[in-house]
């Protein structure tokens, strides 16, 4: 009995043992510092419109994350076959494996905006923390590698210098807020979530993009070509054409951010 007893007792301290192991971060991101034994780590999600048409058509801004994976053409046919314009925040990692996509929005300046999505869509937190369970950058050195990460990438491939950046979740500490805009960059926060993360089932994206009102952000995403958001996305901005909204990209208006993001 004793050795029974024993022995349960070594697999429970073996097995908490491996169980407090540190996750391994993927391969090509930056190493990680330890998270933080403190918890309460404030996180803002910064909020931004553009200024409003007033009388008229309703201005709506439309942004588009492409985070890794591939090209919803869904969307990115009804934006160049309307003649839609939008701002699309890259990451390094989809410009890895979208050339054709990024051959059709370098052959429509007029339409898109490219802009900084980060390097390897990690969240933009100097502090060591999860964002809907995606381990955050960690450190001011870290955040500086995603952002700039980000924007070399975009060079590389033939896109000009960004000016906006938008971190993974769209999350931050305010800490890295100042930091951000400290290496020259404003923060894309946004008024209406589109898509919910390109989760949300058709119908709900096309309620969502309804409660748009002038001088609204959306945000959405364009690299979930099998999610069935995607086609409320393209659906809803036909919809929206056909109520006559006057769209803009970031680079065209001004623009007001809260959480000390813009201005």
């Amino acid at each position: 009995m004793n050795r029974f007893v024993l022995a349960s007792a070594f697999l429970l301290a073996a097995g908490a043992a491996y169980a407090a192991q540190p996750e391994q971060p993927p391969a090509g991101w930056p190493q990680l510092p330890p998270k933080a034994a403190a918890p309460n780590v404030k996180l803002v999600e910064p909020h931004l419109r553009v200024n409003r048409a007033g009388k008229g058509a309703p201005r709506i801004a439309l942004t588009f994350d492409a985070c890794m994976g591939k090209t919803d053409p869904r969307i990115l046919s009804t934006l160049v076959d309307q003649r839609i314009p939008a701002t699309i925040f890259v990451t390094a990692r989809w410009l890895r494996t979208n050339p054709d996509a990024l051959k059709v929005f370098l052959a429509h300046p007029d339409l898109f905006e490219l802009e900084n999505h980060g390097q390897n869509h990690i969240p933009a937190v100097d502090i060591p923390t999860q964002v809907y369970g995606i381990p955050a950058a960690g450190s001011p050195e870290a955040v500086a590698q995603e952002v700039k990460g980000g924007a070399d990438a975009m060079i590389a491939a033939g896109i000009p210098q960004p000016r906006w950046f938008r971190g993974a979740t769209a999350k931050y500490s305010r800490s890295s807020i100042e930091q951000i805009r400290g290496m020259g960059y404003r923060i894309a926060g946004y008024s209406v979530n589109g898509d919910g993360g390109s989760l949300l089932p058709a119908k709900m994206v096309e309620k969502q993009y309804v409660s748009a009102k002038d001088g609204d952000v959306i945000i959405s995403h364009i690299n979930q070509p099998t999610h069935a958001a995607g086609e409320g996305v393209a659906a809803s901005i036909l919809a929206l054409k056909a109520k006559g909204v006057q769209f803009v990209r970031l680079q065209d208006i001004p623009e007001k951010g809260d959480d000390g993001t813009t201005n």
